[in-house]
């Protein structure tokens, strides 16, 4: 009862208050060993939860990037007069830098589409997925390619062209994919009218991968602005449609691997690029031909 009332009996019935705190010196000792082994704790804490604000911060900042794309490209493609498929992206017109030798497919009729697919990343901004042909077809083999192909009966539109393909060659789920713009149809050397379809996957984590052995050796991705720019870029003259034009080469290497996005391919990612970032490419753009109003038929090839 003494105890609990924070007293303790002396012989001789005298009664002397109890210390309700230690010692000093005790007190002390064990503000140290409190402190030095809570410090390894409050050290791991602090680094995990700095890591995970910072992981937070930059997933939000790529996420807010990725939704100022995606907005921008949509009223892009909102605005445009031209029906259908969008005029955002049209190359400039400098047609007359080349004679009218070559006529060009109707503007209503689509023989193919390519998915410009891009994903965001954190430290270097927009990035595009490509693939590498398979050596084993007969057409274009080995070189780099945008997903896409042919357009089926069955396609509803450009953009499902382009979403089939890609789930055919590499394995890609629509369902992962935001659409956001079409370009201004591309004729390839073969006269066929491409229509690049620009799309979104928010998340680049949750798209595995599989490759139709058949059509597709590898994939990889590129910076998107690469295509602005001017360090990694060539030129060479090659005869295109009984014309000599210069056609541009982009080099790259990804993973000890080394890829050559070039002609058509490479002319759709520098009009792509230059939507999405808003500015033109820092080198003159290649010429396009003026073409004649007669359309071109009988050609399947769908790749550049």
């Amino acid at each position: 009862m003494a105890l609990a009332v924070g007293h303790n009996l002396r012989s001789g019935g005298r009664r002397r208050p109890l210390q309700s705190n230690p010692q000093p010196r005790y007190r002390h000792r064990c503000a140290i060993i409190t402190a030095a082994a809570m410090r390894p704790v409050l050290t791991r804490l602090f680094i995990s939860a700095h890591i995970a604000m910072a992981a937070s911060y930059s997933s939000s900042t790529s996420s807010r990037r990725l939704a100022h794309l995606t907005r921008h490209l949509t009223s892009s493609s909102s605005s445009s007069s031209s029906g259908e498929l969008s005029s955002v992206g049209a190359p400039a017109a400098a047609a007359d830098a080349v004679p009218a030798k070559i006529p060009r497919p109707a503007a209503s009729k689509v023989h193919a589409a390519v998915l410009i697919c891009l994903f965001e990343d954190p430290s270097d901004g927009p990035r595009v997925l490509l693939t590498k042909r398979a050596s084993s077809l007969s057409s274009h083999s080995g070189e780099v390619s945008l997903p896409g192909g042919k357009v089926d009966e069955g396609d509803a539109d450009a953009k499902a062209t382009a979403l089939r393909e890609a789930k055919e060659e590499i394995g890609l789920d629509p369902a992962l994919v935001s659409v956001v713009t079409v370009l201004e149809p591309f004729l390839s050397k073969n006269g066929l009218n491409v229509v690049p379809v620009i799309g979104m996957v928010s998340d680049k984590a949750l798209f595995k991968p599989v490759l139709n052995k058949a059509e597709v050796e590898d994939i990889f991705d590129a910076p998107l602005e690469m295509f602005l720019k001017d360090d990694h870029r060539r030129t060479k003259q090659m005869n295109w449609m009984g014309i000599d034009i210069p056609v541009q080469f982009f080099d790259y290497e990804a993973d000890g691997k080394k890829f050559v996005i070039w002609g058509l391919t490479a002319h759709i990612l520098t009009r792509a690029a230059a939507v999405v970032f808003e500015r033109e490419p820092s080198f003159a753009e290649l010429p396009r031909p003026k073409y004649a109003s007669a359309p071109i038929s009988g050609s399947d090839e769908t790749k550049p």
